[in-house]
């Protein structure tokens, strides 16, 4: 009579099969993997920034990044798990090209100048970044607050200003009643209505506010707003 065969109990270092993988460690092992997130990503800003989250469609999506449907959900589980990605890596971005300035280096009024300068600058080339955030307050920022680095994006917003306005203070420069968010309001009131409202601007009172001939003027005009509002008395 055969003796029964004995399973071999399971090792605790096995390898957990991949349709076991929790999703947050469904990351792209590959250049090529993480190229095709990079396109949907990319597809999903502009989908999402000019249809909002409900009217947004995932098959337009993949058929704009170049991939099968599937690999949306391979990477994302779903809709909203795209669009929080699509949302995070937005604000991601424009503060990774906040903290790039070096403003540390320069005295307080031209530190004020350069983030100014470069807030606008990225505003103008980035569209969808300002129709994203207009649609996500339409939708009263029914998803914002479940990104998972929200406290990073309300912590980097305002340090570089927090630190620009403490030492200008501290130099007799600038007035003692701001707080670095209202810096903060005014930079990103300004650069994103200049490229938000262009359409109505242009029509109501003739004026592109796209304008080559007036990105200048713009500039100085946002600055001079700041230098006026910081002034002290």
């Amino acid at each position: 009579m055969s003796r029964p065969v004995k399973t071999p109990a399971p090792s605790s270092q096995a390898k957990t099969p991949s349709s076991q993988e929790p999703r947050e460690l469904r990351q792209p092992r590959d250049p090529r993997a993480e190229a095709t997130r990079e396109h949907i990503l990319d597809a999903a800003l502009e989908e999402f920034s000019r249809q909002g989250f409900a009217g947004a469609r995932l098959e337009a999506i993949a058929a704009q990044a170049g991939c099968a449907k599937r690999m949306i959900y391979y990477y994302f589980e779903h809709k909203e798990g795209l669009y929080l990605a699509v949302l995070e890596r937005a604000y991601r971005d424009i503060r990774e090209s906040e903290l790039a300035l070096d403003l540390h280096a320069l005295d307080p009024a031209d530190a004020i100048r350069q983030l100014a300068f470069a807030s606008f600058d990225y505003h103008e080339a980035h569209p969808a970044f300002t129709r994203l955030v207009a649609l996500e307050n339409i939708q009263e920022g029914k998803f914002i607050t479940k990104m998972a680095m929200i406290e990073d994006v309300n912590h980097s917003a305002i340090k570089e200003l927090a630190d620009i306005l403490a030492r200008g203070q501290a130099q007799q420069l600038f007035r003692d009643d701001l707080a670095p968010v209202d810096l903060h309001m005014v930079i990103s009131a300004f650069c994103a209505f200049r490229v938000d409202h262009r359409y109505t601007f242009s029509k109501l009172f003739g004026r592109d506010l796209m304008d080559a001939q007036l990105r200048l003027h713009h500039k100085e005009l946002l600055v001079d707003t700041l230098m006026r509002l910081l002034k002290r008395d």
